[in-house]
């Protein structure tokens, strides 16, 4: 007997956007456009406020750690690591309709920090003060 049925619970399965991310991710892996390419489609097709702080991260990310890959990730902008692992990502608020966006680190990213540390941020804006803080981030996640 499953857990559901046990607990008495239904299971409602995937959401919309949860399957949306499921497609997103396989076109992703049958696509021919360039990580590049695909970035800048999916920053293009986001709302403007998720655009403006997609392409923040992106010029941060870009500028901060050259070294990394640009690339799609279910859908939303990533950078990945020169064998194809994603070290930083950015979800737009849109997405999962979630009042803010998010900046997220993988398990690849060098954050450890004793035996807890933070892996992702809420981002409804971004100020200078913010945007250093998360090119030292992105400096520490690919040393």
């Amino acid at each position: 007997m499953s857990e559901t049925k046990k607990s008495g619970k239904s299971y409602e399965g995937f959401t919309a956007e949860e399957i949306s991310a499921m497609k997103e991710h396989a076109k992703e892996l049958k696509s021919r456009q360039t990580g590049g390419e695909a970035m800048d489609g999916a920053i293009a097709e986001m709302p403007p406020a998720d655009r403006k702080l997609a392409e923040r991260f992106r010029a941060i990310v870009t500028e901060n750690a050259p070294q990394l890959l640009p690339k799609t990730w279910y859908g939303q902008p990533a950078f990945a690591n020169a064998e194809g692992k994603v070290i930083v990502f950015f979800q737009a608020a849109a997405k999962f309709k979630t009042r803010y966006a998010t900046l997220g680190f993988s398990e690849d990213a060098h954050l450890d920090d004793g035996s807890m540390w933070v892996t992702s941020y809420a981002l409804l804006e971004l100020t200078a003060a913010d945007e250093a803080v998360i090119a030292a981030l992105v400096k520490k996640a690919v040393s």
